[in-house]
């Protein structure tokens, strides 16, 4: 009986510590690819985006079962994408998608506690990939499967800045500034983001810039 709850022990053990080495993995993509985004200079951020492509590589082969190295994965591939620019981009675009569907099929199965905030980058991240890929025949672009996952993403976190940004610039496309500032203003005032100051900075930076551009097409 002993032998039985030494063996469950150390599983606990072995499983936590796995999480936490995770956790640790993701926080470093999550940093880098900040400094990449925001912090990068323009003619260096192909190089900064290929050396953090290996980084969420090697996270997503060790952490197979994993919706979140997936997402982070796909995130930096669609970031790298429109670092590059051109028909060369769509592979990482269409590599993307198949990460994010790939977590969200992980996370049907997950429990309810740990999934809110991963559905909500999931949404956000597809929802922003089906308004920014071109269409039919180049592309897998879909305007309306762009609105719904942004819908999604803020029935998930209305307060959250990414959801409110990015279906903020998903509406200016179309057209719709108006409706469009109401939500760049939202994510001016979304609550500061654990552990992530440069991203919630550099994102704040884009949202000024998109809010201005909507208030000038008025």
């Amino acid at each position: 009986m002993k032998y039985s709850f030494i063996a469950a022990t150390l599983s606990l053990f072995i499983s936590t510590c796995a999480t936490a080495d995770m956790q640790s993995d993701i926080m470093s993509i999550k940093h880098n690819w900040a400094i990449a985004t925001y912090q990068t200079a323009n003619d260096k951020q192909e190089a900064a985006f290929e050396k953090l492509l290996q980084q969420s590589t090697n996270a997503t082969h060790a952490y197979k079962s994993k919706a979140e190295p997936k997402i982070w994965m796909a995130i930096t591939l669609s970031t790298t994408a429109d670092v590059i620019g051109g028909f060369s981009a769509l592979g990482k675009v269409k590599q993307a998608r198949a990460l994010l569907d790939e977590a969200e099929a992980i996370l049907q199965h997950a429990h309810p506690e740990n999934i809110h905030s991963l559905k909500e980058s999931i949404y956000v991240s597809l929802g922003a990939l089906y308004y920014n890929v071109p269409g039919w025949p180049i592309g897998f672009g879909d305007d309306d499967k762009a609105n719904e996952y942004l819908k999604k993403a803020l029935a998930t976190n209305p307060s959250g800045i990414d959801p409110n940004y990015f279906y903020g610039s998903f509406l200016l496309e179309q057209g719709r500034a108006k409706n469009a500032i109401k939500y760049f203003n939202k994510a001016l005032l979304a609550p500061a983001r654990v552990k992530r100051p440069l991203a919630d900075k550099g994102r704040k930076e884009e949202v000024s810039i998109k809010l201005a551009e909507a208030k000038r097409s008025l």
